[in-house]
């Protein structure tokens, strides 16, 4: 496990009671959903235009997220072809406490893999700039 996140800063939210499983941690498919909010808009600004999630290839929670989090999700693209892209994805959270904020760990890396697609919902070659 990385001692910084790797790639920019893509998406930050709080991790609210609504989030709760019954154990009382954030359900693993809020997080999955945060990092498919932070990988599209990455592919979305890589590809110019429209994009779908393909698939996700790997998924790792290494650490349960409370209530109260500050969630950051960070990524960065390793790989385009010529309508897809496969980003690397990684959250790390902050905990806020009433005496500050603790230091900040990850819980979850995964990599979602992205294709660029037209008007009609076809894929489309990925224009680089």
């Amino acid at each position: 496990m990385s001692d910084a996140p790797i790639g920019q800063l893509l998406t930050r939210t709080l991790a609210m009671p609504s989030d709760c499983n019954a154990n009382g941690d954030i359900f693993g498919g809020w997080i999955m959903s945060q990092l498919d909010l932070a990988g599209g808009i990455l592919a979305k600004e890589i590809s110019g235009g429209r994009i779908v999630t393909v698939s996700v290839s790997s998924i790792t929670f290494k650490k349960p997220v409370k209530v109260g989090d500050v969630v950051c999700v960070y990524g960065e693209c390793t790989k385009i072809g010529r309508t897809s892209m496969s980003i690397d994805l990684a959250v790390w959270v902050k905990p806020v406490k009433e005496n500050g904020v603790g230091e900040r760990f990850m819980v979850c890396d995964a990599t979602f893999n992205y294709v660029a697609i037209d008007a009609n919902g076809k894929p489309r070659a990925i224009i680089q700039s």
